[in-house]
């Protein structure tokens, strides 16, 4: 139910594990267990570490977190949107085989998440997803 939520969060640098595969009692023993906040729209799940999450919105509901647990300690596209591993610099010479030779020509940064192998590089979509993260993070 808030699996955009959490990329997004992921996005803004935040350290976000997210599955829709477990049960209620093994996600409120894990966030206890890795001193962890359970971001949910399940009412059913208690636990003192509980956030719920009010709106359907992904928008409504990054406001809220950030607000909530008052963040402030952003880095942007240092997480793994995926799997969220952190992000490790590469040379693109490193990635060459990986990415599209059109993007080998245009982009000088790349990024690889040492857990799935997923290459990351500073596209347009990366500028919109900064512009809208600046939305959120200035109110």
């Amino acid at each position: 139910m808030v699996g955009k939520l959490a990329r997004w969060l992921r996005v803004l640098g935040f350290d976000v594990v997210y599955s829709n595969r477990i049960d209620d009692n093994e996600l409120v023993r894990r966030a206890e267990l890795e001193n962890r906040v359970i971001l949910t729209r399940d009412t059913g799940i208690r636990s003192t570490r509980t956030l719920l999450i009010e709106s359907d919105n992904y928008e409504d509901q990054i406001r809220q977190v950030i607000q909530a647990l008052s963040l402030k300690d952003f880095r942007v596209f240092t997480r793994c949107l995926e799997c969220n591993g952190l992000l490790q610099p590469v040379s693109k010479e490193e990635v060459f085989e990986r990415i599209p030779p059109y993007i080998y020509l245009t982009q000088d940064q790349f990024a690889r998440c040492p857990d799935c192998g997923r290459i990351y590089w500073h596209g347009t979509h990366a500028d919109e997803m900064r512009r809208r993260a600046n939305q959120w993070l200035s109110g």
